[in-house]
């Protein structure tokens, strides 16, 4: 079965001479964004340049499941056991504000607790800390950090486009697929303005709904995989606040996530895709769906939410001082790719500009209960 497998080796990955440049104006671009959004964001402090509304911080448990094939038991799936996690549930725009003028874009970051050996990150190495930041898609709409130097000016000024109505749209569609006219015509993003447009047509579901992927591909120990969270189809089939209606009112994902959570406990599968064939499942396109014909998903473990109350205001206050990154990672389950190798320093420096101008610590909790202090559900006398 592993001859089926492709291993992971360096090479499967590009060499880009411009990488470190191009990083570091993105870095001050983000950088300039986040200190802006101070004043100009609408909520008086900093937030961050993607994901920036957040809808729930949620308590967990993450099973790694025993039994598992040896090509899928790699890294923290090799060994069996429970972990407690927390949940920050998102929309992916950059600014906050109602719900409607947000779109669809939504995120699963997910964070566990109790893993064992050093994370990618070389300032904070030993947190016991294993993150997971996926959105809503399959696919993504960038593949270069080269191409986020202008993806990034546009979406971060999406809103004065957009304002303009359809000539502001047709300029910020132009501008997409020519990169801002820095593009040569057989190089135009087509390919990245394709699955802009696949994104934005995505359905608003309840959070609860959504399968989550990992956006690029990361290593599963000898292989290369990319990961999905997706709920489990038991407890999906329970939710009663399925469909969202974004005009309906100026708050509508928060309030079907919380009622959702009163009433019953939820379960997502985490599942994991090794790659079999780099010219379909490439690594550096993210654009492309790897086909499940070519390699189905399987499960590694399950995520589990017991039932809760997260409507408080502190919630809110808890989830916002988190620091979601997909580098703090063992080794073994290294982001692979440009983009990939690109958020690893633009997530850093993110978070600690924003925990600066917001004047929180910015240190990586070693527990659940840590980050939620001790708080007992309010509704203690439900069911797991």
């Amino acid at each position: 079965m592993a001859a089926w497998f492709i291993p992971y080796t360096r090479d499967v990955e590009d060499d880009d001479p411009h990488f470190d440049h191009n990083l570091q104006t993105v870095i001050d671009k983000t950088k300039s964004f986040i200190a802006e959004s101070v004043t100009a964001g609408g909520t008086g402090r900093a937030v961050r340049d993607a994901h920036a509304k957040g809808y729930g911080l949620v308590r967990g448990q993450v099973e790694i499941l025993a039994g598992l094939a040896s090509e899928y038991a790699q890294g923290i799936y090799a060994t069996p056991g429970t972990h407690d996690a927390l949940i920050r549930f998102s929309n992916g725009s950059p600014h906050a504000g109602a719900d409607a003028r947000l779109g669809s874009a939504t995120g699963l970051a997910l964070k566990i607790f109790g893993i064992n050996g050093p994370t990618l990150l070389e300032d904070e190495p030993d947190t016991g800390t294993f993150d997971y930041a996926t959105i809503n898609a399959p696919i993504f709409f960038c593949n270069t950090v080269e191409h986020y130097l202008f993806i990034q000016d546009l979406f971060l000024n999406a809103r004065a486009y957009f304002s303009q109505g359809r000539p502001g749209a047709h300029r910020f569609f132009a501008e997409f697929v020519t990169g801002k006219g820095t593009l040569d015509q057989d190089d135009w993003a087509w390919d990245e303005f394709l699955a802009f447009l696949r994104l934005s047509r995505i359905p608003p579901v309840n959070v609860l709904l959504s399968s989550y992927w990992t956006m690029g591909a990361v290593r599963h120990g000898d292989y290369i995989a990319k990961v999905r969270i997706t709920p489990d189809p038991h407890f999906a089939d329970a939710v009663v606040r399925r469909a969202i209606d974004p005009a309906s009112a100026p708050e509508v994902f928060r309030p079907a996530l919380l009622a959702e959570l009163r009433e019953r406990p939820y379960a997502f599968d985490i599942q994991v895709q090794l790659c079999t064939d780099l010219g379909r499942m490439p690594v550096e396109d993210t654009t492309v769906e790897w086909p499940e014909q070519l390699s189905p998903f399987v499960t590694v473990a399950r995520l589990r939410l017991p039932r809760q109350d997260i409507s408080g205001q502190d919630n809110l206050e808890k989830m916002d001082a988190l620091s979601f990154t997909p580098w703090r990672v063992t080794a073994e389950h290294a982001p692979l790719g440009n983009i990939m190798r690109a958020r690893k320093e633009v997530y850093r420096q993110s978070s600690i500009e924003r925990h600066k101008l917001n004047q929180q610590p910015r240190t990586e909790p070693r527990s659940a209960d840590e980050v939620l202090a001790l708080v007992r559900h309010r509704d203690n006398a439900g069911g797991e």
